[in-house]
């Protein structure tokens, strides 16, 4: 039981009140998030790409550069808050950056349409990593509300990204892609108010204040720290925008840089960069640190590889839910909700089983919660690949697959993702968390390179914009069964590695 003299601020629910506002300023977040990737894709192949007989590979090489970018970002981010900004600061100017991208993304113009994946791009590297540590800061260390407080925060995650596909898909259905990326810019606004509304309310406390008043207020070039930053930031957008626009333009084809190009090499570099930081803090560390560290990366190696076969659900799931399966009462684009809908289902169910299993001294340490995630990805494509034996005359597979499919992935997801989440802030020193929580979704950015790999693979290149049946079904079972096996092989990995893991975890559950 916590003890009471370790709860500060006020309460709510038997959690800190601050964790309730970051909960609805994050769930605004993720509306506005899964409300425009759910149209993203079938927006760039049915318009952007519209005139291309690739445009498959195209819409593959774009959302595949701009998830990439999205998550890479939270690790520079990050960064700027631990050592300038803080959480505050770089949540609001997250924020407001995002609020404007989905509302550019409103406009009709393809060129405002890469300008708007870049600010989306540059506001989520701010607020994406703070949010989240923002939660873990409201809990002192060794307070077991934590779990289940990461728990919550996660359901409000879900709730937004149910949401979002049902009611911007509508939207953009029924009266134009662009009111659905509107009303997802609407949803990021709200976010911001929330949030700010937390902050004036006082229910953080002293939490996620700027490490160094002196060093914000010190000047660059003759500019304050604190405005020098938010103008960098909006600098970077129009040189992101060129980058996407110049990659969409050739479809996903070849450069003078070989089987690179400008995002993908930028992205290597970068996490080529992290690695040598990565190295440098190991050194530094003590040696229980460096061992908790190894262990953070680790789960970090093994995130990537599970959200790089979840993230299909934006790109090659979308598609073939679009093209192959009989869709009952929602769209393609509306099927993005069906993950988010099992996650909010399942997650209290699934938080009590931890700690049911906890008091029977049960609870599976973390390496095993990752293995078992991996597996059930693994079995979720199986049953995918298998919908193909129950196609119809016309190469439509029953929508029961599809929802057998999100369901087994998102009990995956549950073992992984808010566990991993919560141990990344046990495992990290306190100096760089925040710093650590963006190596965390960088794991992300890997996964997008992964998405964009399987979804050139599996593209369907067709002088045909509407090609569905046989013509297409035929290649997306094909993969899926190929991805349930590399998700088994990595499954197994993780239960061979998983007695070193436990021990280098020390105290950490």
């Amino acid at each position: 039981m916590l003890d009471k003299g370790t709860i500060e601020g006020p309460q709510m629910m038997g959690h800190p009140k601050g964790l309730f506002y970051l909960f609805f300023a994050e769930l605004w977040e993720r509306f506005s998030f899964y409300g425009m990737r759910a149209l993203l894709t079938l927006y760039m192949v049915n318009e952007i790409f519209e005139a291309l007989t690739s445009r498959d590979l195209a819409a593959a090489a774009v959302y595949a550069s701009y998830g990439s970018l999205v998550y890479a970002s939270t690790v520079v981010g990050g960064r700027v808050s631990d050592t300038l900004l803080g959480f505050r600061r770089s949540i609001m100017l997250g924020g407001v950056l995002m609020s404007l991208g989905h509302f550019v993304l409103a406009v009709e113009n393809e060129y405002t349409f890469y300008l708007a994946l870049a600010l989306i791009v540059v506001g989520n590297g701010f607020f994406k990593p703070n949010i989240s540590t923002f939660v873990g800061s409201l809990y002192k260390d060794g307070d077991t509300r934590k779990d289940s407080g990461f728990t919550i925060f996660y359901m409000g995650i879900n709730i937004g990204g149910f949401a979002a596909p049902l009611l911007c898909g509508w939207l953009g259905r029924e009266y134009g892609w662009h009111y659905g990326f509107g009303l997802a810019g609407i949803g990021m606004l709200a976010g911001l108010i929330v949030f700010w509304r937390g902050i004036k309310a006082g229910v953080f406390l002293d939490k996620g204040m700027a490490p160094s008043v002196e060093r914000l207020e010190s000047r660059v070039l003759g500019i304050k720290r604190k405005v020098f930053v938010p103008i960098l930031a909006f600098l970077a957008a129009p040189v992101i925008a060129i980058m996407l626009s110049s990659y969409g333009a050739i479809g996903g084809g070849d450069t003078f840089l070989g089987d690179q190009n400008v995002v993908t090499l930028i992205f290597k570099l970068l996490g080529f960069a992290i690695l040598i930081y990565m190295a440098v803090i190991m050194y530094q560390a003590t040696a229980s640190e460096r061992k908790k560290l190894a262990v953070a990366l680790m789960i970090t190696v093994f995130m990537s590889i599970f959200w790089g076969f979840h993230e299909l659900s934006g790109s090659v799931i979308t598609l073939f839910a679009s093209r192959n399966v009989n869709l009952w009462l929602i769209d393609a684009a509306q099927t993005n909700a069906l993950n988010s809908m099992w996650i909010i289902i399942l997650s209290i169910p699934i938080s009590l089983l931890w700690g049911f299993l906890a008091k029977k001294k049960l609870n599976p340490r973390t390496p095993y919660k990752f293995a078992l995630g991996l597996s059930l990805a693994a079995i979720s494509f199986f049953v995918l690949s298998l919908s193909g034996n129950a196609a119809d005359s016309e190469g439509m597979v029953p929508f029961f697959y599809l929802m057998v499919m999100y369901f087994l992935i998102s009990v995956g997801e549950l073992f992984m993702s808010p566990v991993g989440l919560s141990k990344i802030t046990d495992l990290s020193p306190q100096r760089i968390v925040a710093f650590m929580m963006g190596v965390w979704f960088l794991s992300s950015a890997y996964a997008f390179q992964i998405v964009g790999f399987i979804g050139k693979q599996l593209a369907v290149e067709s002088t045909d914009k509407d090609v569905r049946g046989f013509e297409s079904l035929d290649t997306y079972i094909g993969g899926f069964e190929l991805i349930a096996k590399y998700a088994f092989g990595a499954a197994i990995i993780v239960f061979i590695l998983g007695p070193i893991m436990k021990r280098w975890m020390q105290n950490v559950h």
